[in-house]
């Protein structure tokens, strides 16, 4: 198995940092998620803003429509303009025990974003759905920690993480949005907790093991052929970026750690063989 270091890119700049995302000219945007805040990157690492988007912040992803773009908030979805000013929120529930806890855009444009019960109670969870129309739907019922979601780039596989199950899914949707089976390709419970995910231009997944301190690589056959291994143990999410999407920007956390390690909450990059693709934007 090959195995790559990957290099620390900035200083501890999130306390739980998550859903890393590549914004073109406004270059790697990274959530430090119960913050609510998105901290902008350039291409060295240096903070150029770090914007308020609500209480808790769990996805980003651009829009196509006018620009701007699409989050996913504690208690269900936002639009904001280009300058990350809220012009709409669609709440999905009104309790206080669940919040949200990353997502993706399919290729037709939908934004998905999975919750979670801030106790990790098993099943509270779900998948929702909001449509380019602004209308909002739950997909999949039943989750316990909806986390790494992402699509191959023909649109043909969708990956999905439910880190409750320790396992990697791989689930069938029809093009008006329908899951019509999921099954789980890859079982990780003997590895770590399983995260956020990235798909590479081959198909293969990049997965992030939470308390593990690396990423390993899942190749479109279901092979395990490569690993990333960083200094901090609370790996959580990845993303290609850069202008040829060459490059994966890896997210870490120092929450609820004692004793954080020096680079717990910093942004590293690696440079894997295969590099990746534009994230699918939001055609609403």
């Amino acid at each position: 198995m090959k195995t790559i270091e990957a290099t620390r890119l900035t200083p501890a700049i999130t306390h739980h940092g998550e859903g890393p995302v590549w914004l073109g000219e406004r270059g790697l945007g990274v959530l430090d998620m119960l913050a609510g805040d998105i901290v902008l990157l350039d291409e060295s690492g240096a903070t150029t803003d770090r914007i308020t988007l609500g209480t808790v912040v769990a996805a980003v992803r651009p829009r196509r429509a006018g620009g701007g773009y699409v989050a996913g908030l504690e208690r269900g979805f936002a639009l904001f303009d280009a300058d990350f000013a809220k012009t709409a929120e669609i709440p999905c529930w009104s309790g206080n025990t669940v919040r949200m806890n990353e997502g993706a855009c399919d290729p037709q444009g939908r934004f998905w974003c999975g919750s979670m019960a801030y106790d990790l109670a098993p099943g509270a969870g779900a998948l929702w759905r909001l449509e380019t129309d602004g209308t909002k739907q739950e997909v999949l019922g039943g989750i316990g920690c909806s986390n790494g979601l992402g699509w191959s780039q023909d649109g043909t596989r969708a990956y999905y993480v439910d880190s409750l199950t320790y396992g990697l899914d791989v689930l069938t949707v029809t093009p008006d949005g329908a899951i019509t089976d999921r099954t789980q390709v890859e079982s990780l419970a003997q590895d770590g907790f399983p995260d956020g995910i990235a798909v590479d231009r081959a198909g293969g997944v990049w997965l992030a093991l939470f308390g593990a301190g690396k990423l390993i690589h899942i190749d479109a056959d279901g092979r395990r052929d490569a690993e990333i291994t960083l200094p901090v143990a609370q790996v959580t999410a990845c993303a290609f970026g850069g202008p040829g999407f060459d490059r994966l920007y890896i997210t870490t956390s120092r929450y609820a750690l004692n004793d954080p390690e020096p680079g717990a909450g910093a942004v590293f990059v690696a440079e894997p063989p295969v590099g990746g693709f534009a994230p699918f934007p939001f055609a609403g």
